[in-house]
């Protein structure tokens, strides 16, 4: 088999983390800033007066980028995050500020995290040097149900994330925390769940969230959703891609589909295009692994754009069907299955 340079490879992996109003972003920023594991992290936040960083901690600062003692870069946004993201990238590749190996953004309570997962697959130079690792979202434990039930910036947030973050757990009831758990599960089964209070997290937990590389490797499949032990079994997550139960929660439905017979990619594309030409807006989010013509391809979405697709080098695992996760707002299953059969993708 002839070489094939990993698309992804080189590429700086980016760290989304969201959450409403309340949920304890600050806290859990400020505390990241500070762990020893940060070292060589930048971390982009919206004001550093909010975040309250000792000056003792500042070893180098210059007009918008600190660099603090555990070797994290603290950055604040002048103008737009596609601009900080470029000049970022262009003082660390002239040697202007301190190395660093990742980045991780911090949007403020009311942002829509679509618009940012947009830019980085859709800007030319920023896809050429970051990839989307991740979304994290912070759910408060107290006021967490009823911004679910109240605020549809908060279900969007819970929607696209691919870990979960319940804080403030020691301030809330262990009944309203399970009940908080089932709703979050309703809204986006396909999320880890973690727990936290004070902000206490691992940097590790917050890594790894997406996918990392088209060599195909153990493991290789879990930013899907799917964790695997050593037998190929499922795992923690509880149940395999594409045989989930549906579960809805405020218009909000995560769909699993699968499909068993091959597509050719002009084919899967056309779909994909009318689905997001037609329903883009309530098109949340997708992830998946696609069999064209016998190759592995894992998608992804949101709204109206597509990331570009990555093929894998194998596949992770003997299954070689398609599956795919549509987190959408009043989409039904029936209609993008009626819609790929309308293209000629699937069999009716």
């Amino acid at each position: 088999m002839a070489y094939q340079r990993d698309p992804l490879a080189g590429k700086l992996p980016v760290t989304l983390i969201t959450g409403f109003l309340g949920s304890g972003k600050t806290t859990l920023i400020r505390r990241l800033l500070t762990h020893p594991d940060m070292n060589r992290v930048a971390v982009v936040i919206n004001e550093v007066g909010e975040i309250g960083i000792d000056n003792d901690l500042v070893v180098m600062s210059s007009e918008n980028v600190s660099l603090l003692a555990n070797g994290c870069l603290c950055c604040t946004v002048r103008t737009d995050l596609q601009e900080t993201l470029r000049e970022l990238f262009g003082q660390r590749r002239a040697g202007q500020i301190a190395d660093f190996d990742r980045v991780v953004i911090e949007t403020t309570g009311l942002a829509d995290p679509a618009p940012v997962i947009q830019t980085l697959a859709s800007d030319t130079m920023l896809g050429a040097q970051y990839r989307l690792d991740g979304v994290v979202t912070l759910v408060d434990a107290v006021n967490g149900p009823d911004q679910l039930r109240t605020q549809p910036e908060a279900v969007k947030q819970a929607a696209v994330a691919d870990l979960l973050v319940i804080t403030k757990e020691d301030l809330a009831q262990p009944a309203g925390v399970q009940a908080l758990t089932a709703a979050l599960r309703d809204i986006n089964g396909n999320a880890a769940i973690r727990h936290t209070s004070m902000g206490q997290i691992e940097p590790a937990e917050l890594t790894g969230l997406g996918l990392t590389s088209a060599r195909s490797r153990e493991g290789a499949l879990r930013f899907l959703g799917t964790a695997f032990d050593e037998a190929g079994a499922t795992g923690e997550q509880g149940g395999y891609l594409g045989e989930r139960v549906p579960s809805r929660h405020a218009g909000i439905e995560t769909l699993a589909l699968r499909f068993d017979a091959p597509f050719t990619w002009d084919v899967f594309a056309a779909a994909m295009d009318m689905l997001i030409g037609m329903r883009g807006v309530d098109l949340l989010r997708v992830k998946g692994i696609v069999n064209v013509e016998g190759k592995p391809v894992v998608v992804q979405a949101v709204q109206h754009i597509m990331h570009p697709p990555v093929t894998l080098d194998a596949w992770p695992t003997d299954d070689q069907g398609s599956r795919l996760v549509f987190i959408t707002r009043n989409i039904q299953a029936a209609a993008i299955r009626g819609l790929f059969e309308a293209v000629g993708a699937i069999r009716s």
